[in-house]
């Protein structure tokens, strides 16, 4: 093995291991880290890597992965019902952005035609780096989460056309992409897609069937490295094979599986691109024109994010939603820098040009992660969103239940109280949940129960019965304290995420509680002991030991829960208690 690609490699991972950690301690985040560690290692600061066009063609692999792993999280028809949003807020925002560019862009003395072309590139933004950064976030489920996925896959699939149309331009029809080739894009695409839902699963079936985790794990790859590249050579997006792959599999039983198998990879290569977009930051240019660069990036960042901001707002967004909407996919994009090549290959851009808006590119790829950062830790706008959309108004004339907490739990005693015609009324304090309930007719008020106003407001005094089916054990706790100092005279019936969770209800002084997984792991254990020969009866006996038992030893464990030693001690006196019991029944038995 080549000795200089054995030391970049040793200086890659001493990098990451050193400046990612800080980083994320520093509460900046790991793409943050990865950035800043490309740019000190690059050519243009230490030099210790100088090929960041070898890397940034390896990197580029955990691209493929990261879309493939997000393709895995779709069902057909879950991407079907988004193709409102992908096609409709996806191709406002490459229409507008890209007119507002090339707008900007003539403004600099550039051609018509050539600045459409620079317009609609910057207007691309960077998918891996900001699904990446939603993921780490854990908002990739958010409402601007969504949004920001449904842009920057129409964006991937624009990127098709806009590399067809770019030779044309430039007067070389005859030279690699032309209109038979972009017709061939779209035959491609089905043919992946057709083939792909015939052939992947038997596939996958049989790699399984070789019962070996290595073999699984070499199918899987193959299946995403081949689809990918079976794309590259007709001349599409690696990126977008992946994910075309993923898709195809995301309602087989292989699902979790290749998920699991392909995060290890799919993280380390992208920690690689992220530090190969640093590593490409070149220096020199900036130092020579500081004020050109500085200005540029600035306005690509700030233009984009203005009309990313207003598309959001039109769409009903929230101001929260909107703001991290546009801060999220604000930066140019890795398919710019593809863009930029072809179209200097084509003779629309001079050299010159084309290196000035790359390093615009990767700098606004830097700073994007800094600017939702910034606005995490300083200015919270967008954070805890579930705030800034006002409480319902409760319209209540007459109820014997309240339920605080409306997910599976909650749901269950609503539909049983709605059986017998037993008014009640219904409080959760996540605005998503509330709104995909009433899709379904259910009757549902948005609010924090642990908010005195709150409960006020939902007529608490008129109750009989608070049911308490929140899913966050602190808020949980709040809600029960809440309740019992300022309505005692309401029963308080309780689920408990864990035995912890039960302490803490038991203190507050909850008349009931159910630990959410007992009952049923008693029921389904009784189904197993039936399962293997034991009489339905002793089964049924033997749960109920066991039930009574451990209810009277959570009773117990309640008063010392807090003194680690003793809470062991009655943990080990109650197991053997359990084993002398079953021990009396056997004996009995005979």
């Amino acid at each position: 093995m080549n000795q200089s690609w054995m030391q970049e490699t040793v200086v890659f991972l001493v990098a990451a291991v050193i400046a990612v950690p800080l980083f994320k301690r520093l509460g900046l985040g790991a793409v943050i880290g990865y950035l800043t560690a490309g740019i000190l290692i690059g050519p243009w600061t230490s030099g210790l890597i100088r090929d960041v066009e070898k890397i940034l063609h390896v990197a580029e692999l955990g691209v493929v992965l990261l879309l493939f792993v997000i393709g895995l999280e779709l069902q057909p028809s879950r991407l079907w019902a988004l193709r409102r949003p992908v096609f409709g807020l996806g191709g406002a925002q490459l229409l507008v952005t890209g007119l507002a560019l090339g707008g900007a862009a003539m403004a600099f003395g550039l051609s018509a035609p050539v600045a459409l072309v620079v317009g609609l590139s910057l207007s691309l933004s960077s998918t891996a780096l900001a699904l990446q950064m939603l993921a780490e976030k854990k908002q990739l489920t958010s409402q601007h989460g969504r949004a920001s996925f449904a842009v920057l896959l129409f964006q991937d699939l624009a990127a098709i056309p806009l590399l067809a149309v770019l030779p044309l331009l430039g007067g070389s029809a005859g030279q690699g992409w032309h209109w038979l080739g972009a017709l061939k894009a779209v035959v491609i695409v089905v043919l992946v897609i057709v083939i792909g839902r015939w052939l992947l699963r038997p596939y996958l079936r049989i790699a399984a069937s070789a019962k070996s985790h290595e073999v699984f794990v070499a199918a899987a790859l193959l299946v995403v490295v081949g689809t990918a590249l079976f794309m590259q050579l007709a001349g599409l997006s690696m990126a977008l094979g992946a994910f075309l792959a993923g898709v195809l599999l995301a309602d087989s039983e292989y699902r979790h599986e290749l998920e699991a198998d392909i995060d290890p990879f799919k993280g380390l290569l992208l920690g690689l691109f992220f530090m190969a977009v640093g590593m490409s930051v070149d220096l020199s240019l900036v130092t020579k024109q500081p004020l050109v660069i500085v200005t540029l990036t600035i306005g690509l960042v700030v233009i984009k994010a203005l009309i990313l901001y207003a598309l959001a707002r039109f769409n009903e967004h929230s101001h929260g939603s909107a703001v991290n909407f546009a801060l999220f996919v604000s930066q140019g994009g890795e398919f710019a820098f593809v863009l930029f090549g072809v179209a200097a290959g084509a003779g629309l851009l001079d050299k010159s040009t084309s290196d000035t808006l790359v390093v615009v590119v990767s700098l606004s790829m830097v700073v994007t992660p800094l600017l939702a950062t910034l606005n995490e830790k300083w200015l919270g706008i967008g954070q805890g969103s579930a705030e800034e959309r006002a409480f319902d108004t409760v319209d209540v004339d007459e109820h014997r239940v309240i339920i605080a907490g409306f997910g599976r739990f909650g749901q269950m005693i609503a539909r049983t109280l709605r059986m017998k015609k037993i008014p009640f009324t219904a409080l959760e304090a996540s605005f998503e949940q509330v709104d995909f309930v009433r899709k379904f007719g259910n009757k549902i008020y948005f609010g924090d129960a642990s908010r005195l106003d709150m409960l006020r407001a939902a007529r608490a005094d008129l109750a009989e019965v608070f049911v308490l089916a929140i899913d966050d054990v602190e808020a949980s706790v709040r809600t029960a304290a809440m309740v019992r100092k300022h309505y005692p005279h309401l029963k308080i019936y309780a689920r408990a995420r864990n035995r912890v969770h039960a302490y803490q209800l038991m203190d507050v002084g909850v008349d009931k509680l159910i630990r959410e997984t007992f009952l049923s792991s008693l029921e389904l254990a009784r189904d197993v002991l039936i399962a293997l020969g034991y009489p339905a009866a002793e089964a049924r006996k033997a749960v109920q030991v066991f039930r009574e038992h451990d209810e009277k030893l959570l009773a117990e464990q309640h008063k010392i829960h807090e003194d680690e030693a003793k809470l062991m001690a009655a943990s080990k006196q109650g197991a053997e208690e359990l084993e002398r019991l079953f021990g009396e029944d056997v004996s009995a038995a005979r």
